[in-house]
């Protein structure tokens, strides 16, 4: 509950309002802000401190960034981390950068004998359907945020010293050219989670011999989630919160008994059976109060993984 003063006949009255303090927001991140600035301005407007989100934007990105609002959606915030997204890129072929982005030091590829830059966007379009869909090898860019030798791979980085990253597995289910006149292209990229579309960019630009780098990001689409449906940070409120309990009514659920309630809140397991490969949500009276998860010690009881 909220209390507010209101003006009643002169005097002034307290007034309790009812705001949703566990759910998720949809913020619109413009370009310029970290994720982290977004973060902070929010816990400073809504008064919560417990706020965290489902996945960072750079600054140079804008677009769609989920946010886990009060200490229950924290808690939940695990099971969203893996929702594949969609993102709007344009890259600027003819100029590579340390960063794989527009931050970094640009520097401008001198064509080497007989190259043209593609006449079309259907010879991209085909290098990238032969070689850039599916389970594919990513470099990420030696400025992130990877932990190389206990430190951001970023902090080396900046300090000048060298940083072998390591490759990681990427699976891009989509991957369209939208709009191209040498050297801007755009792209359509639906992707997994955990997937740099900096390092996209860089290596179309390998490949297409006349290198490139990623000089616009917007994220469109996180799970079943719209970029249409989001606010600003500075739009925001109280009221813009999803309940918690709407966020997980589709996923795997039990309901749960007084008695077994009073086990899974005590940390105690319960008898029941569950795919090992599915989030289970133990409900009761109407509210998600807990994650479950099948005991290992213990066949055919599930034990509680976190008591929200």
């Amino acid at each position: 509950m909220k209390r507010s003063q209101v003006s009643v006949n002169g005097g002034m009255e307290a007034v309790y309002t009812f705001r949703m303090r566990h759910g998720f927001l949809l913020v619109h991140k413009p370009r310029g802000p970290t994720s982290h600035d977004i973060v902070a301005q929010l816990r400073r407007s809504l008064g919560e401190q417990k706020i965290g989100h489902l996945g960072t934007l750079d600054p140079l990105a804008s677009g769609l960034m989920v946010l886990a609002v009060g200490a229950k959606a924290l808690k939940v915030v695990e099971l969203f981390n893996a929702l594949p997204k969609v993102y709007e890129a344009e890259v600027t072929l003819g100029i590579e950068s340390t960063t794989y982005d527009c931050e970094g030091v640009l520097e401008a590829l001198k064509p080497k004998a007989g190259w043209l830059p593609p006449d079309d966007s259907s010879t991209i379009q085909a290098i990238i359907n032969d070689r850039f869909l599916g389970k594919i090898e990513q470099v990420p860019p030696a400025f992130s945020a990877i932990h190389v030798g206990g430190e951001r791979a970023y902090k080396k980085a900046m300090r000048g010293e060298s940083v072998e990253m390591k490759p990681r597995e990427a699976t891009i289910s989509v991957c369209k050219v939208k709009t191209y006149d040498y050297p801007v292209l755009t792209l359509s990229v639906h992707c997994d989670s955990g997937t740099y579309i900096r390092s996209l960019a860089h290596d179309l630009g390998v490949s297409l011999r006349c290198g490139g780098h990623l000089s616009g990001l917007v994220r469109t689409t996180v799970g079943e989630w719209s970029l249409s449906n989001a606010l600003t940070p500075d739009l925001i409120g109280w009221t813009h919160v999803l309940p918690l309990k709407d966020i997980l009514n589709d996923l795997l659920s039990r309901e749960l008994t007084s008695v077994e309630w009073k086990e899974i809140k005590n940390g105690r397991s319960i008898i029941g059976t569950m795919d090992p490969d599915l989030p289970c949500i133990a409900w009761f009276e109407g509210l998600p109060v807990a994650l479950l998860e099948r005991s290992r010690k213990r066949e055919g009881m599930l034990k509680p993984r976190k008591v929200l």
